[in-house]
């Protein structure tokens, strides 16, 4: 039997899919987690749910191993902070209390040092002439729900996802887009653009690129190694 167990990990900023080795003690569990939520040990309070939501075992004492709370696949860990006056949680991805700059869609359009101006005089996008070429988006062999990677620049870094659209985008009036959806939160959107939907994910794992980017295979997810004991 595998000592090695597949859980959901979640905390108010954070939600990922991790591996642990049933043999490390709780204590070892949360110096893991705080690189992964970003929550101090000291702080860290950690529930064991099911897949409805029911907490199952609350990991209380440091020193025992996983194994002893009979942590499963696919049960979920709630790391709960409970001082989050140290740690910021939830305050660094909260923008409600921040003052926006906002301008009406008439007053923007008044304006000539705007980039909306700018394709209006060098008629440039949708207010371009429509060509024959553009009107018809050439064919491309990507599947929905395909496993990906998209290529990076920087060199042993992986882009991985899955794949949620393929087609033809308001955003620009040219060529074929594939939308992709991130493991982890290193995207640009989630799923829309300028108001548009064309696919829903998380917040920051969505992302639109060039299908000659787009690399189809059998990509499976990739773990942030922190040391030996996760896999």
């Amino acid at each position: 039997m595998s000592s090695i167990v597949k859980v959901f990990v979640v905390s108010p900023d954070t939600r990922s899919e991790r591996r642990f080795d049933l043999h490390i003690t709780v204590e070892q569990l949360k110096a893991k987690l705080e690189l992964v939520t970003g929550i101090p040990v000291q702080n860290q309070k950690i529930v064991v749910e099911n897949g409805d939501g029911q907490m199952i075992a609350q990991l209380a004492d440091d020193s025992k191993q996983l194994g002893y709370y009979g942590l499963s696949d696919f049960q979920t860990l709630k790391v709960v902070d409970t001082n989050p006056s140290t740690s910021f949680t939830g305050q660094l991805s909260d923008t409600s209390n921040v003052e926006k700059f906002e301008l009406s869609d008439e007053a923007y359009a008044k304006r000539t040092d705007t980039v909306l101006a700018y394709k209006q005089r060098h008629k440039i996008g949708r207010f371009g002439t429509p060509s024959e070429s553009s009107s018809h988006a050439p064919q491309v062999n990507i599947p929905i729900g395909a496993r990906c990677e998209v290529e990076s620049t920087e060199d042993g870094f992986h882009k991985r996802g899955t794949v949620r659209f393929v087609g033809p985008t308001k955003f620009t009036g040219t060529g074929v887009w594939v939308g992709v959806e991130y493991d982890e939160p290193i995207g640009r959107n989630d799923g829309s653009v300028q108001g548009e939907r064309y696919f829903t994910c998380r917040s920051n794992c969505g992302v639109f690129v060039r299908p000659d980017r787009v690399k189809i295979g059998d990509f499976p997810v990739e773990e942030i190694d922190f040391d030996d004991e996760e896999m």
